[in-house]
This record gives C-alpha cells, structure tokens and sequence, in this order.
C-alpha cells in the first residue's frame, strides 16, 4: 500500500484495526458487570456527588485501546520512500540529415512548401532524440555542412529553423549531399551510424558518384534511410522571379525523383526508401524512423527508505505506562 512517497510494508496487519470497535463495545458492555455492587433497602445515606476520577475511569482503558491502535499501524511497517534515477546510455547513435535545399523543395505539393514541411518535422524528430548526437548537411549543386556532429540540440534546432534555399548553385547533387554525410561520420566512435538523405529530384550535378558515396557509406558501416519528397504527377514548381515584384512565380511541372537509385542506396546499405508525398506521409515516415533507430537507456532507480515504526513502539510503551501510573495511584480506589 503506497501514497505519493509513503507505504507500508505489511499493509495486511492494518485489518486487526477493525478489532478496535469491538474491543471498546465489549468494555462498555461488561463494564457494569466488573463493578461492585451493593444492596440495601434504601441509599439515601450514600447520595453524593459522584468524583470526577470515577468518571474519568474509562480513559484508562481509552489509553489501553489507543496503544493497540499504534501496535497494529507498528506492524504493517509504516516507512518513507525517496527515490532518485540515474541514466546511462548503452548505445549512443549519430545522425546526420542530408537535406536537399535546390529550388524545387519549394515545390508546393506540401504546405506550405517542401522545405518548410520538413523543417517542421525534422525539428520534431530532433526533440525526440535527447540521447544522441545529430549533425545537418544541406546540398543543391554543391553540398557542405551546415552543423557538424552534436549533442546540444538547440544548435541543430536553430540550424534547423534557419534552412533555406538560394546559397548554393543549382541542381541537385545526391551524391555529394551522401559523400559529405558519410564525411561526417567516418571519424565517428558511436556505435551506430545513421544517415537520412532527403530529395525532391534526380542526381543531375556534382562530381561524386551517388553509387560510389553508396560504396563509402557500406565500407564505413554506416545505414542510410532515404526519402523522396513530392506527390505524384505534377506540381507548382518555381520557375522564374516577378522582376517587378521579385516574387517567385510557379507553374505545374512533372515530379521526378531517381525512386531506383534511392532504393539502391537504402538497400545497399541496410536502410529504407521512402516515398513522403505529403504532410502526413512525410511525418510519418520521421516517427518510422525514430522508432527503428532507438538509443538503448538503461535506467538505474534508488531507493532510500526511512522507518516509522520506532516512534510508534515507543509510543505504545509510554501509553501502557502512563495507563499503569494512573492504575496504581489516582484511580487505584477505583478499580
């Protein structure tokens, strides 16, 4: 039995709590049986105001009740519980987001665009990983590293916040978006790798190879879950600015992802493609990661217990001797 921070070990003892009542009743009931009683034709000789020790005579058995009570509670073992936890990790993970960042992830087949969807659940999959360290790669026709490897969440979260698209040039370099991931990592002493490589197109730029970063990433023992961003058939694509307003202009094009060379990439290194086609899609593709890519914790709980039973006893003690004290000198012409 257990409140808040407060038990009792043998709660079982606490039902001889009953036997209270029925110890007072059969007192009160016997209680004229075990006082003597005289008869005489009249008892006009003996009319007086009874003393207030006669009346207070039942307290005695009171104090007697009142220390079985305490005995019983003494029993069940009342007792304080403070506990205090401390965690370690197992087995740490490092993750590094290769992120697309060309034109097109403001393609608004998501709301309210590709990049701004992701951001939002990336950022959410980063708060869900308080045990492991995370760095951010973004790439278009060149690629670089954005935040390297590490474990103060609110430098990935601003890095995060902050992605945009227009700082590198044109095109879309998966293999050098995987390269620069796999960089990231080599030198890494976790012992799981993860890279989540995320793309709205086809590898069109770059001098790096997508099946030779693949190659890397495999001989570093590095996993590689992929995402292909965007819905099937067309889309609003940004394809010119207003050069009055310097708004971005859209007009529906057809999406095309490389879907073959991502799956071969996740495949050939232990991953899984996925294919994000919307916002929900898209989040639920993190949550499937975050699942599969758990950080063992081992929780280690301490326990400090304090016993108050003792005072109890104690207790009991004196009220038996303050019950004898008064037996055997105020009440002793009474009894």
């Amino acid at each position: 039995m257990k409140w808040n921070n407060f038990e009792f070990l043998h709660p079982q003892f606490l039902w001889l709590l009953l036997l209270i009542p029925l110890l007072a009743i059969w007192y009160f009931l016997i209680r004229k049986e075990n006082s003597a009683a005289l008869t005489i034709s009249s008892t006009k000789g003996f009319e007086a105001n009874p003393s207030i020790w006669s009346k207070l005579k039942p307290f005695l058995y009171v104090l007697r009740l009142l220390a079985i009570a305490l005995l019983v509670v003494a029993l069940a073992r009342p007792r304080s519980v403070s506990m205090s936890k401390n965690t370690k990790t197992n087995k740490g993970i490092d993750i590094v987001m290769a992120i697309d960042v060309s034109a097109s992830m403001l393609a608004r087949d998501l709301k309210p665009n590709r990049l701004e969807a992701l951001k939002v659940v990336a950022m959410e999959f980063v708060n869900q990983r308080p045990n492991d360290r995370i760095g951010i790669v973004v790439y278009a026709g060149e690629s670089f590293t954005q935040t390297p490897i590490t474990s103060d969440k609110r430098i990935v979260m601003g890095t995060l916040s902050e992605l945009k698209w227009g700082e590198l040039d044109g095109g879309t370099a998966i293999g050098m978006g995987l390269g620069s991931a796999v960089n990231r990592l080599k030198e890494s002493k976790a012992k799981s790798k993860v890279i989540i490589l995320l793309t709205d197109g086809v590898n069109n730029t770059g001098f790096v190879d997508p099946k030779t970063a693949t190659e890397l990433a495999v001989g570093q023992g590095i996993k590689v879950y992929t995402v292909g961003i965007g819905t099937n058939g067309t889309a609003p694509f940004p394809y010119a600015k207003d050069p009055t307003s310097g708004e971005i202009l859209f007009r529906n094009a057809l999406v095309e992802i490389d879907e073959p060379l991502l799956k071969y990439i996740a495949q050939q290194t232990g991953g899984i493609y996925f294919r994000a086609t919307d916002n929900s899609k898209l989040k639920a593709i993190y949550n499937e990661i975050n699942k599969l890519e758990r950080t063992e914790v081992e929780e280690f709980k301490y326990y400090n217990f304090e016993e108050k039973y003792r005072f109890l006893v104690l207790l009991v003690g004196l009220l038996l001797l303050i019950e004898f004290a008064l037996k055997n000198t105020v009440f002793r012409s009474f009894i």
